[in-house]
This record gives C-alpha cells, structure tokens and sequence, in this order.
C-alpha cells in the first residue's frame, strides 16, 4: 500500500508523512521542490514534483498509490474535484481531507467520491503562534485584533489522526472535529511563551482592519484575510470547546500547547 500525501512539506502534510512512515506505511510525498524537500523525510520516502493546486503537475503523482491526504488550501476549489476525480480514476480507495474552515467543493467532492473518506476539521493551529516569532524576537510584543478563546490542536495530532484513518477501518464518512485539550486566549498563550523564554513579552490590540491588511501585505487575498480575521473576531463554538477526538482515534491525548512551546521556543528567541 502507499499513501500520496498532498502538500507533503507544509504546516500540516509533513506531519502527516512523520507518522504514516512511523507507521510503516510506503509514502509518496508530493512538492514543489523535491531536491529541497528530501532533507526533511527518510530516504524511504518518494518526493514527486507538483503541487495539489495546479493539475499540469498531476500526472506523475496520480499513479500507483490506494490512499490519499489532501490539505484544502486556498486555490484549491476551482481544482479539487477534478483531483478527487482523477485520483479514484487512479485507484484510489480511501481519502482523508484536512479542511480550510469551511465545507467547499474538495471537501463535497470527496464527500460524494463513492469511496472511504474522512474529514478532518481541524480548528486552529498551534503553529499559528509562529506568526508571532518575528515581533517577539524583535520588540518582545504580540499585535492582535482579538483576544478570543480557542481550544488549539497541535500540527501533529492532526497528522496522526490522519494516519489513523488512512490506514485503519472504521473511519469512513467520518467527520472529526479537532482540537487540543485547553482553551487558552491569545493572551494567556503569551504568558506561557513568556515563562518559557523568561522575558516579558507585550499583548498589544489592534484594530480589525490593520489586521487584514497585515494578512494582505503577506499574500493572502483581501476575501481570505478578511474571512480569517472575521474568524478570530467570532470563533465557532467547536473552536472554543475542548473536543476528545485527538484521543478517541488516536488513543493517547493532545498535546497541550506547553508542550508545542517547549519544542518551539527556538523560533522566538533572539538570534
């Protein structure tokens, strides 16, 4: 068996690949830049160029693999049903979507695909909080619109929860709802940043629209950063309540977000 992973060196998909090859599973990892990518994967893993977005790169991936993990990524809505079509036109049989925050049409393409699927509705990321590294290095400040309570899951258990259901029955049609085991505030994610570097580091609020445009300004399009800023402004409820699943699937719990700091404390110290 071998599992094509999409977006494979991603926030996300290098997770994915860590633990399906933990688990002895043949992977394919699919990237723009395969010779950059190799050093991040064990020498058992096959890197194939191309992207999951832009389906002039599909056709050396889509061959020769049963299971499929696709990250919906912005720009993928216009192509992730025709990928979804090719895949099972391949032989695909079981697929796993990490969604963007919303059912769009991948997801409701795999959804209707006929195979085994599971989607994963990851709520935000732990590794978001890397998007503070440049301003604590720099001021010891964090600027953010809003200081709403979230329940953040690590990048991890996301790929493990993934692998779960790629490699084991009795996950299909499932739709999980994933999160860490804490609701934290960006506020209180600050003070444990702070304790771990043992330096005081500024929450400082800025208004919703400077947020947008600091989104804007890195390459997301004004719809999505206005999309993601909005999120932050009123979180679901899924978002700001502890949910099991990490455990349930995966038998052992989430990571708390002291755990994800202690591993990435280097990326906020001074250098």
């Amino acid at each position: 068996m071998t599992t094509l992973v999409t977006g494979a060196t991603g926030n996300t998909g290098r997770h994915v690949v860590a633990e399906l090859v933990r688990r002895g599973e043949r992977v394919r990892a699919l990237t723009r830049n395969p010779a950059a990518a190799a050093w991040r994967f064990p020498a058992a893993v096959e890197t194939v160029a191309g992207a999951h977005t832009e389906p002039g790169t599909w056709e050396a991936a889509l061959a020769g693999y049963d299971r499929l993990h696709i990250t919906a990524v912005e720009g993928l809505a216009e192509v992730g049903p025709e990928l979804v079509r090719r895949a099972i036109g391949a032989g695909v049989r079981r697929i796993t979507v990490l969604w963007d925050g919303r059912v769009g049409p991948v997801e409701r393409a795999v959804a209707e695909s006929g195979v085994e699927w599971t989607r994963l509705e990851a709520q935000e990321f732990m590794s978001h909080t890397l998007t503070w590294s440049d301003s604590i290095r720099g001021e010891g400040v964090v600027r953010e619109p809003y200081d709403r309570p979230s329940a953040l899951v690590h990048q991890a258990d996301i790929g493990a929860v993934a692998a779960v259901a790629l490699l084991e029955d009795g996950h299909a049609g499932e739709v999980y709802n994933l999160t860490g085991p804490e609701v934290l505030t960006p506020r209180q994610r600050v003070a444990l940043l702070s304790r771990e570097l043992d330096r005081d580091i500024a929450f400082v609020p800025i208004p919703h629209d400077r947020a947008v445009e600091r989104l804007v300004a890195g390459g997301v399009s004004p719809e999505e950063a206005e999309y993601v800023i909005g999120w932050y402004a009123a979180p679901p409820g899924t978002a700001t309540t502890v949910d099991d699943t990490v455990e349930r699937v995966t038998g052992r719990p989430a990571r708390t977000f002291e755990q994800w700091v202690a591993e990435y404390a280097d990326h906020f110290r001074g250098g």
